[in-house]
C-alpha cells in the first residue's frame, strides 16, 4: 500500500522506538527528527499494520488525534 494523497499537513517521517501493548489500546512511540511521537491507537492497528521496532512509519498529526501509516 501507498498514500496517493493525504490531506493532513502536520506529518513526521520517522521510526517505531516503542510500543506499550494493551488490551484494547496501545501506545506508539515514534522517534522522528524532531523528537518522539506517540500516538494512541487500537491494538488491533497495531497487529494489522504489523508494526515493530524499527517499522518505518508517518505520523499524521491533527489536532489533538496522531495517526500512523507504515511505509
Amino acid at each position: 500500500m501507498s498514500i496517493q494523497a493525504i490531506n493532513v499537513r502536520n506529518q513526521f517521517k520517522g521510526q517505531v522506538k516503542e510500543i506499550i501493548r494493551g488490551d484494547v489500546v496501545s501506545e506508539v512511540d515514534v522517534q522522528t527528527p524532531w523528537g518522539i511521537v506517540t500516538s494512541v491507537i487500537t491494538t488491533r492497528s497495531v497487529d494489522d499494520l504489523g508494526l515493530t521496532i524499527g517499522s518505518e512509519v508517518v505520523a499524521l498529526v491533527k489536532s489533538t488525534e496522531v495517526s500512523i501509516a507504515k511505509l
